[in-house]
């Protein structure tokens, strides 16, 4: 494949995901509170975790979606990026098979989309558009391009 197109595809994926992760996470950060309840409902975090887990979610959300978007550790970034959305896969299917009609939590914490296939789907198509770059030597423009000559 070509390596300017490689690279437009890669940071076409950053854009997105990153930008994705950086709008999940903006709610969930100022609404702690309201997210580890949307956590609670899932019923898999043990309750003692559930309000560290819902400080930490998305102020990591955040910081990889910067961190791919200006292409800083592009491959580190995408790694974790793949990692998440595993895990709210997980999530969604486990809440699919144990029949939970909960919101997902996944943009706003008073409500949203419900838990259902279209939400595993759309996960599905994130995690996919994580994989470029993840496994490309090439990352497209990022933040590093600007300082070198």
């Amino acid at each position: 494949m070509n390596r300017n197109l490689l690279g437009t595809i890669v940071l076409i994926c950053r854009v997105i995901v990153g930008g994705v992760f950086i709008f999940a996470s903006l709610d969930k950060m100022q609404n702690p509170d309201a997210f580890a309840l949307v956590i609670h409902h899932y019923r898999l975090v043990p309750f003692p975790l559930l309000h560290p887990f819902a400080m930490f979610l998305p102020v990591l959300e955040f910081l990889v979606g910067v961190a791919l978007i200006l292409g800083v550790r592009q491959r580190g970034a995408a790694l974790i990026t793949v990692l998440m959305n595993v895990m709210f896969i997980a999530a969604i299917s486990s809440a699919l098979f144990r029949g939970l009609d909960i919101s997902c939590g996944c943009f706003n914490t008073d409500g949203g989309h419900g838990v259902g296939l279209s939400l595993l789907l759309r996960d599905v198509l994130l995690l996919l558009a994580c994989l470029p770059p993840l496994f490309s030597l090439v990352s497209g423009p990022g933040i590093g391009s600007l300082f070198k000559r």
